[in-house]
Order: C-alpha cells, then structure tokens, then sequence
C-alpha cells in the first residue's frame, strides 16, 4: 500500500512540474567571506518568462534571518528570457544588494518569502511556480 501511496505522490509532482516553473536549490558559493546562494529554475510552462525573482529568508547559526533576492535577471535593463523548456540560474546581484554577511556554513535554514514572476507579455506568469530552497 506505500508504495501506491508514494507512485501516486510521484505522479502528481510530475503532473505540476509538467506546466510549472520548477526551481531547486542551486550550487552556493563564498565571496569575500559571503555566502551567495543560488536557485536553478526550469520553465516547464508553456509560456516565456521575462523575469523570475525568488526572495529566501537565511537563517543564521546565530539565529539572525537575513534575506536575499535571487533573480533571473536585472530588474531593470537587459532582461534574460526563460523560453518554454529553457533553464536558468537565479542570482543575488550583490552590486545592487547587501551580502549575507556569514559564510554558508553558517545557514542553518532556508524559507521562501515571496516570488515574483512575469511573462514576456508584461503580465504575471499563468503557470505555476514550484520552490524547494
């Protein structure tokens, strides 16, 4: 009986991820002492994303939160579209946003705390949007 149970679990999640935009967790990296984590997202839709912005809540061993945007793209400028099919990273523009402050070592959890997604017709993305921080 589990293991119908857990087919049909699996089932289900490849039906969302059949018309959504999929995002996981990415590779993390240190900067200077940062880290900067980041975010794969996989467009599974059949529309195309003009922007994609996912903000995480980091907790600290400390028990700080601080949170990070992570973006397909500058906000404003040159946008990187996500065509049906297609993949990205979402990335911390740290030129435009203040660091972590702690290395990854120090991330205890992590929580998304709002996401942003538009379609390259300026509305907001039809499809939905999956994340596992």
């Amino acid at each position: 009986m589990t293991g119908a149970i857990g087919l049909l679990m699996c089932a289900q999640s490849s039906t969302l991820a059949a018309g959504a935009i999929v995002v996981s967790r990415g590779a993390d990296r240190e900067e200077f002492g940062n880290c900067v984590p980041s975010l794969k997202a996989e467009n599974n839709s059949d529309e195309t994303v003009a922007f994609l912005e996912v903000d995480l809540t980091l907790t600290l061993a400390g028990g700080q939160a601080r949170t990070v945007e992570l973006q397909s793209a500058y906000r404003e400028g040159i946008l990187f579209v996500i065509a049906p099919g297609g993949t990205t990273i979402l990335k911390q523009h740290l030129d435009l946003s203040a660091a972590l402050g702690a290395p990854c070592r120090d991330v205890t959890a992590r929580a998304v705390v709002r996401t942003i997604c538009e379609a390259s017709s300026g509305k907001p993305c039809a499809a939905p949007v999956s994340v596992q921080p």
